[in-house]
């Protein structure tokens, strides 16, 4: 089944994906239960009662609630769930063809042992005792030696008891190297802690806001909970709610908001600058909030009108002065303003600056913990565990300097640096750890520069996989020890990007593990217990549901029933208690920021004069980028303009295309400072000249037949570029050359 661009975004947007507002989401479902079945290794349900099972999707961030309907013990749909207060009744494409990943063939059924040079595909099966004894020799080893810190985990998400557990598993094990994910969300969250001391999570109150001004964040390609973003979308005429979007190029979100405003890339920062600019000189800044719960503004202030001014903001920008002061004016006097930033989905973080300034443009205006404003969150606190017993090699190794720099006086905001993590060992500058746990996270295919990932996973000496699916990184593991996939599992989930309450949902299992895999919970108890000194002493629970069970207490009972617990009645703190910084005030300048927060992001990799064109990604409804890949029902629906059998293509402008004399589905020679890439290119209006976009989440070389070979990943063609106040990758695009093929 094919939905072509326009009426994709009819049904994205206007008819509320997966509710009944419209008879086309439900056809979706349909198809795609229906096309699922027909695959020769999905079992055909005979007839039987029906039944359904709450639960919560993990396969993008989003944390959608879902309703499986299950014949006797098949599960054979997923649908949204009624009421919950994410996805509100919705599911996303993704999460719609979720079945796929149960039955399909890229899944990994057994403990693999690798048995050629890696990347090969040689393997052979392993029984898991056998496995669970190989890796806690190698870990046992390694310890003994006295290296602990030897040993590195590298996971794709942050919260929740998994994560908690395999930090507290490298903390008594003796390792500081817990790398998490590090995306839009964590350079927000950044923000806060240096801004206004709040270890916790930002929430943006879109639904209630009246102008929403969007500084590249895809709205509607991603971002946050997807059938969140579609129902507010949807409704918010009736609101009256106008969204503002600053895109390099006519996205999706974009096109359906109320105004496009085209921008050089990589300059949202300085916009938010120039903006705040107006603000401050028309003075039309919140007087109340500035003067009594602000710090450091008299230096903001200096800093922005001598470095930020309108003709200086219009020539990096590419936006015109009156553009820049007609924004600034309906920003400072809507009645409840909210300004966003991460580009696309927000899978990479960006520069502090960016994420800062943003933040600063919020400020200034007072929607901070207001109505329709951005909210600060505290950290969820449900994880009380005991600290664990010590000894004196886990105390030793603790203690060490991390590989990736996160925390460090350099870095002191940050907490995982992935990117920095594998340059660094690439590049010889850091030491190369002897062991490397890899769980819910495929850096081989996610992260910036694959050559360059691949260079030092090849250096490190054992490598373990907890992934369901052959993936790129997976693929290069030693040991592959496959997780359950989400829906066979019980996990609590944490609140996607943006949401603006106090929410844990639960993942549950909708039918019995269909293959020879193992929760990764039970793994890492099981584990602990294998291991020398007091790492067994950490984990007293009989296995990871009992885990669950304790860790969520009072909350469980409700949790089993309703498929979620959120907290309705937090209460938001006043300006006068919510920040905690060393003065008690919103610091505009940041506390602890090693380097000059206000020097805008490096210019894209590249030198002009061999590379005239930028290249930039973009993100798509119908395509994932994260650690899973698509199944085959959304290869289905990938448009004709993106991908055409095993090619990629490109948009360029059509004066673009003429001054490199190139035409419509022409295959062209793409070239980077990183790589070069065999493309096609598509005519597209709504693309600033002088710009080469380039989709996200294509490229795969692993997973299975219908998703390996198609298209180019273009994390091979961008190399990252290290922001000097926080060390996260800030890049947003590199230089490029275009010729015929």
């Amino acid at each position: 089944m094919k939905i072509d661009r326009r009426s994709f975004l009819a049904f994205s947007v206007g008819g509320a994906a997966g509710t009944a507002l419209s008879p086309l989401p439900w056809k979706l479902t349909d198809d795609s239960s229906i096309w699922s079945q027909r695959w020769p290794w999905v079992p055909i349900p005979a007839d039987g009662a029906i039944g359904y099972v709450r639960s919560t999707c993990t396969l993008c961030p989003g944390g959608c609630g879902i309703t499986v309907r299950k014949i006797d013990d098949r599960p054979v749909k997923i649908e949204g769930q009624e009421g919950h207060p994410i996805s509100q009744g919705g599911v996303c494409l993704l999460g719609t063809a979720g079945l796929q990943f149960l039955y399909g063939p890229s899944r990994v059924r057994t403990p693999l042992k690798r048995t050629g040079d890696r990347g090969q595909g040689r393997w052979t099966q392993i029984g898991w005792e056998a496995a669970l004894n190989e890796t806690a020799e190698k870990l046992n080893t390694l310890r003994a030696e006295g290296h602990p810190q030897g040993l590195a985990c590298m996971a794709g998400t942050e919260h929740g008891t998994l994560p908690a557990l395999l930090k507290r598993f490298m903390t008594v094990y003796g390792s500081p190297n817990f790398i998490g994910p590090a995306s839009a969300k964590e350079a927000q969250e950044t923000a806060l802690r240096a801004m206004a001391g709040v270890d916790g999570t930002v929430g943006f109150e879109i639904a209630k806001a009246d102008l929403i001004l969007s500084f590249g964040s895809g709205l509607l390609d991603g971002w946050g909970s997807p059938v969140r973003m579609f129902e507010t979308f949807s409704n918010r005429q009736d609101r009256k709610t106008q969204v503002v979007q600053i895109d390099s190029r006519l996205s999706n979100t974009a096109a359906k908001s109320d105004r496009w405003v085209p921008i050089n890339p990589g300059t949202e920062g300085n916009l938010a600058l120039g903006i705040a600019h107006h603000i401050i000189s028309e003075s039309l800044h919140n007087k109340a909030f500035v003067d009594n719960f602000s710090g450091g503004f008299d230096s903001f202030k200096q800093k922005v009108l001598s470095d930020f001014s309108p003709a200086k903001v219009a020539d990096i920008t590419g936006i015109p002065i009156d553009t820049i002061s007609e924004l600034a004016l309906k920003f400072a006097t809507s009645h409840r303003p909210l300004a966003i930033c991460g580009r696309g989905r927000g899978n990479t973080p960006g520069a502090l600056f960016e994420t800062m300034a943003v933040l600063a443009l919020n400020a200034l205006v007072g929607n901070l913990n207001a109505d329709g404003g951005l909210r600060m969150l505290p950290k969820p606190n449900y994880i009380s565990w005991p600290d664990p017993e010590m000894d004196q090699i886990a105390s030793e190794g603790i203690t060490q300097p991390r590989m990736d720099g996160a925390g460090s006086e350099q870095f002191f905001y940050a907490r995982s640096l992935p990117n920095r993590f594998f340059q660094q060992i690439e590049a010889g500058q850091s030491q190369v750890p002897e062991i490397l746990l890899v769980t819910d996270a495929n850096p081989l295919f996610t992260l910036r520069d694959t050559k360059a990932v691949k260079a030092a996973l090849d250096q490190i000496p054992f490598i373990v996989s907890f992934s369901s699916f052959m993936d790129e990184t997976a693929q290069q593991a030693d040991l592959i020890l496959p997780d359950h996939i989400f829906l066979e599992r019980f996990q609590d989930v944490s609140a996607p990007a943006g949401f603006t309450r106090p929410f844990i949902g639960l993942t549950r299992p909708v039918v019995a593990p269909q293959y020879n895999t193992r929760h990764l919970g039970d793994v890492i108890i099981a584990l602990g217990g294998q291991l020398e000194g007091t790492i067994g002493k950490a984990f007293g629970w009989d296995n990871y549901l009992a885990c669950l069970k304790d860790t969520l207490g009072g909350k469980w009972e409700g949790m089993i029933e309703k498929g979620f617990w959120m907290d309705d009645h937090f209460a938001f703190p006043s300006w006068d208690t919510m920040f905690t910084t060393d003065t008690g005030r919103f610091e505009f300048n940041g506390e602890n920021v090693d380097a000059d927060p206000w020097k805008a992001t490096a210019a894209a990799e590249g030198d002009s004069s061999t590379f005239p064109l930028i290249l930039v990604p973009y993100d798509s409804i119908r395509l994932a980028s994260g650690s899973i890949g698509n199944p085959p029902f959304m290869m289905k629906i990938v448009a004709d303009s993106v991908l055409v059998k095993n090619d990629i293509f490109v948009q360029i402008n059509p004066e673009t295309a003429r001054k490199y004399q190139l035409s419509d589905g022409q295959l062209a020679i793409l070239t980077t400072p990183k790589g070069e890439a065999t493309v096609r290119i598509h005519l597209f209006e709504g693309i600033m000249p002088g710009l080469v976009a380039m989709p996200t989440g294509l490229g795969h070389t692993a997973f299975d037949d219908f998703l390996a070979g198609k298209g180019v990943n273009v994390n091979e063609l961008i190399g990252p570029l290290e922001d000097a106040a926080s060390g996260f990758d800030a890049a947003w695009g590199i230089r490029v050359k275009l010729a015929k093929a």
